[in-house]
């Protein structure tokens, strides 16, 4: 990934999920290098995979949807991955505005700069998301 060969990365992770497949950080890895190839299905369903294999995540996201709690605004099927902390990442929030989400991207880089105040990138794609949400909403 470093040096930005990610058909190369594709094939090592898919190599390590064939051996693992309940690898959650290779799942997660897989959804990130997917995003950069502009494959945003194969990086929601590797993300989704990686929340469902997580037995603590699982749980928190069940008692949220059964108690009507935790669950972010917005209507998108990916706002049922923002329940909890597993994809408030820089790179998951990228990809919500990448694919037009700006709710969804900000609710990630909002919870960002709420844990890291200093984080000038999570503050810039963050304003990067409210501008986007305000000429959406017109």
């Amino acid at each position: 990934m470093s040096r930005e060969d990610f058909a190369g990365a594709l094939a090592e992770i898919d190599t390590i999920l064939r051996a693992s497949p309940k690898d959650v950080q290779c799942h997660r890895l897989a959804a990130e290098v997917h995003r950069r190839l502009g494959r945003v299905d194969d990086a929601v369903r590797h993300l989704e995979v990686a929340a469902s294999l997580d037995p603590v995540i699982g749980s928190r996201a069940r008692c949220s949807a059964c108690s009507g709690r935790g669950r972010p605004a917005g209507d998108s099927g990916v706002a049922r991955l923002l329940v909890d902390d597993t994809f408030i990442t820089a790179a998951f929030g990228t990809l919500c505005l990448d694919q037009g989400l700006a709710d969804e991207a900000t609710i990630v880089f909002t919870r960002l700069v709420r844990k890291d105040p200093g984080d000038v990138g999570a503050r810039e794609r963050l304003e990067t998301a409210l501008r986007a949400r305000s000429r959406r909403k017109g």
